[in-house]
């Protein structure tokens, strides 16, 4: 059996990967694809943000980065995957593995290189690395995972070009370039990106990784910056739309600087489809979801990955936004 193509879909928190990775599912371009996504913290929201109108097989996997402590897990998945195909119970043609925007791309490569089943069954094709126009200078300035995302990178896509002016993109995309000359540099506007950006690139050259880091197959120490951390906000019972607009327009305000990161499904009194909030420090947007079913718990869920961020303020302030709950008086 051919080796199945495999892309590794990376970029720092908010750049863009899962509205990316929504567009080629829906996509009528004839791949089936397996999808392996991974998130930071202890709860995952790109898979409820994931269609899953298809035949797609997308698993989860939080708790963890995928470029350390669950790489046994995605050993465990791509091997489990190629169990099922070869006995006919799953179809896909290739696998595209999400990281989350914490990750160093290196180690997740080198599986393909120093697992010996793992590299009989599979192709490593490309690495494909999403670039936020607004926040990657000071990004690539402040995290070495995002120069890591940049340096190991085979196609580049720069997204958000429409909210900063076109110098910032130009002067943008000449920084990448000299970090990394032999990757092509492109544009995902709104997640749209032509599909010969991401599949069947053969653009993963070992012997070119090598030279840029000779230690590549041996070096699998990785460390995530210890002020960096995560935690999520559930609730039960329906918000109210409006409480909630208040409150995280007056957070991003005030706490937006500390706030790398935020996500969430919500379940709002009234509106029988999901509510999405994404954001990035201040740069925040909302649209609707897909629709609850009748037979699944309708719960909100947001996810907060940040630095030094005030979490009794974020979760109290949630709270209050529950419909129907007194609202405490201001200070």
């Amino acid at each position: 059996m051919n080796p199945i193509p495999v892309t590794i879909l990376t970029g720092f928190l908010g750049s863009g990967k899962t509205t990316l990775l929504n567009r080629i599912l829906k996509e009528q371009h004839g791949h089936r694809i397996a999808v392996i996504e991974n998130e930071f913290g202890e709860a995952g929201i790109d898979n409820e943000l994931l269609v899953q109108d298809r035949d797609e097989q997308i698993i989860e996997m939080n708790n963890g980065c995928i470029c350390c402590t669950v790489r046994g897990d995605l050993v465990r998945i791509l091997g489990e995957l190629h169990a099922k195909k070869t006995a006919g119970t799953l179809h896909f043609d290739r696998v595209i593995i999400e990281t989350t925007g914490l990750a160093d791309p290196a180690p997740v490569a080198q599986t393909f290189f120093v697992e010996d089943e793992i590299g009989r069954q599979y192709l490593l094709d490309a690495i494909v690395t999403m670039v936020d126009a607004k926040h990657a200078p000071a990004q690539l300035d402040e995290h070495h995972e995002a120069q890591e995302q940049v340096g190991f990178a085979d196609r580049i896509l720069i997204t958000k070009t429409d909210v900063v002016q076109p110098h910032n993109v130009d002067e943008l995309r000449q920084r990448l370039v000299k970090m990394n000359p032999r990757a092509r540099i492109g544009e995902a506007k709104h997640g749209v990106a032509s599909i010969d950006d991401l599949l069947d690139i053969r653009g993963f050259d070992l012997n070119t990784i090598l030279e840029i880091d000779p230690d590549f197959l041996t070096d699998v120490d990785h460390e995530h910056d210890d002020d960096v951390t995560s935690f999520v906000f559930r609730e039960s019972k329906p918000l109210d739309l409006k409480r909630v607009e208040a409150f995280l327009g007056s957070i991003v305000q005030i706490y937006g600087a500390k706030l790398m990161r935020y996500k969430g499904v919500l379940n709002i009194k009234g509106i029988d489809r999901r509510v999405v909030y994404q954001g990035v420090h201040m740069l925040m947007a909302s649209e609707p979801g897909a629709a609850w079913k009748r037979s699944e718990k309708r719960e909100s869920k947001m996810v907060f990955i940040g630095r030094v961020m005030p979490k009794d303020v974020l979760l109290d302030g949630l709270a209050q936004c529950v419909a129907g709950v007194r609202q405490a008086p201001q200070r």
